[in-house]
């Protein structure tokens, strides 16, 4: 059985999502938040909460920046968001049934 409960980055990422809902972030807006590397919250929006969970996910966007010259130029970007799944994981309900499947693995085996 696939774990449910989230690790501790994933966990942290989650709840600043939910924390910030509706907030326009990228990936170096969360990192710089929690003190993590763009590289880890990727990571962390990828396969820890992302893919096949469904708790986050990003969005295509084009933002204007100035660049050098001064002039203001189209960038692409990916904000990253909370989804009602997101919303709705229960963290602690997860660790239990994480434990419980655990147990009942041991008691197969025995």
């Amino acid at each position: 059985m696939a774990k449910m409960a989230l690790s501790e980055n994933s966990l942290k990422v989650l709840n600043y999502l939910k924390e910030n809902q509706g907030v326009q972030m990228t990936a170096k807006d969360i990192a710089d938040a929690l003190g993590m590397t763009d590289k880890s919250v990727n990571g962390v929006v990828t396969l820890g909460l992302g893919n096949k969970k469904g708790y986050a996910q990003r969005t295509d966007a084009v933002i204007e920046v100035t660049d050098e010259n001064g002039n203001t130029v189209p960038k692409p970007v990916k904000f990253i968001s909370i989804t009602e799944k997101g919303l709705a994981y229960d963290h602690a309900a997860a660790v239990k049934a994480d434990a419980e499947a655990a147990i009942a693995a041991i008691k197969k085996e025995a």
